[in-house]
């Protein structure tokens, strides 16, 4: 990993000075603040006119979907139901992080699960729907996304640049052990398949990346000013998740680690002040007028009994990113919940 010097200038991209930064700089929101309750890990997209979303649910068993004509239209869009988990078997428990993208004119829906008997023998899995509208039609089940090893791998995300496809993802390095995930990138042979070859951005190396738990996962990708932009989130999941950032040259080659640089401390994190906590697994959505929206979960309460994990508190919140003078993100604070209409 090519080791970052800070500036002043970069290091507004960071925690460490956005906490001086007030919560109004970043304008105010045309949506509620949760957008929607109870729903972790969002992803959401844009296709044809209609914004899609996709979130785990609490319940861990079932994926699904929403669209609306805008952002703030989510809040109040039907949730369709458009997969359960199976009863035994792969797919069978701990149903996470759905993804729905457009590739080649079929829908895909990339998500996460476990087993019955092995609740952690998580793995990447893909459904397809050849339907011009993904809420109709049928979802068919695609099988396994196979890496190169089977170990915990989960958080699949799927991105285009300059022709090219690659997926990246968090996964357990065998000769790691069982402690800790890092972030993966290949390149896509189809929308199911890897090509190869399968390399390592981030580890979990900083103290703030190994609270609770030693984390990299749920890389999200923003291609903006010339730069390759990749969050992802770090450590456990109570208050102390967060953001880190990755970035690399629009020009340069993404599968050579060398080719990223990575921000020594968080970009987003817990703000008592604003009352969130735990904001991470985020994705990026581009609005029409070149805004661009950071969609993140996180509660509005820090303290915990027993595993976070198995809190249903995590909610969909949206926020603006800004970006410095010299073209770095500054994701700001945490919102401050507001009053829903």
């Amino acid at each position: 990993m090519t080791p970052l010097r800070l500036t002043r200038r970069t290091l507004l991209g960071s925690s460490l000075l956005a906490a001086t930064l007030p919560a109004a700089a970043q304008g105010p929101a045309t949506w509620p603040n949760p957008l929607v309750a109870q729903r972790a890990d969002p992803h959401v997209g844009r296709h044809d006119g209609w914004v899609y979303l996709m979130a785990t649910v609490p319940e861990y068993d079932r994926l699904e979907l929403r669209r609306a004509r805008s952002v703030a239209g989510l809040a109040t869009a039907e949730a369709q139901v458009v997969w359960r988990r199976h009863e035994r078997g792969p797919m069978s428990r701990h149903i996470w992080a759905p993804e729905l993208h457009r590739i080649d004119d079929r829908w895909f829906i990339y998500f996460s699960a476990g087993e019955a008997q092995e609740p952690w023998k998580i793995r990447l899995w893909v459904l397809e729907n050849t339907a011009a509208d993904p809420t109709q039609g049928t979802w068919l089940e695609r099988g396994q996304v196979k890496t190169a090893w089977e170990t915990f791998t989960l958080d699949a995300t799927v991105f285009e640049h300059r022709g090219q496809r690659y997926m990246a993802w968090a996964q357990t390095d065998p000769a790691a052990g069982n402690h800790s995930t890092d972030i993966y990138l290949s390149r896509m042979a189809s929308p199911t398949t890897l090509a190869g070859p399968q390399v390592r951005l981030t580890r979990p190396e900083y103290a703030w990346e190994r609270v609770r738990h030693q984390v990299n996962e749920a890389p999200a990708v923003l291609v903006h000013g010339g730069r390759v932009f990749m969050t992802y989130s770090a450590a456990g999941t109570g208050a102390e998740y967060c953001l880190g950032l990755l970035w690399a040259d629009a020009a340069a080659d993404l599968l050579d680690p060398a080719s990223w640089r990575k921000s020594p401390g968080p970009v987003f994190t817990s703000n008592a002040e604003q009352g969130i906590y735990g904001p991470g697994h985020n994705s990026f959505l581009t609005e029409p007028d070149g805004t661009v929206l950071n969609v993140y979960h996180a509660r509005n309460y820090r303290d915990i009994a027993g595993d976070p994990l198995k809190d249903t508190g995590r909610a969909t919140r949206v926020q603006p990113v800004r970006f410095t003078a010299d073209g770095m993100p500054d994701f700001g604070l945490p919102l401050r919940e507001t009053a829903r209409p």
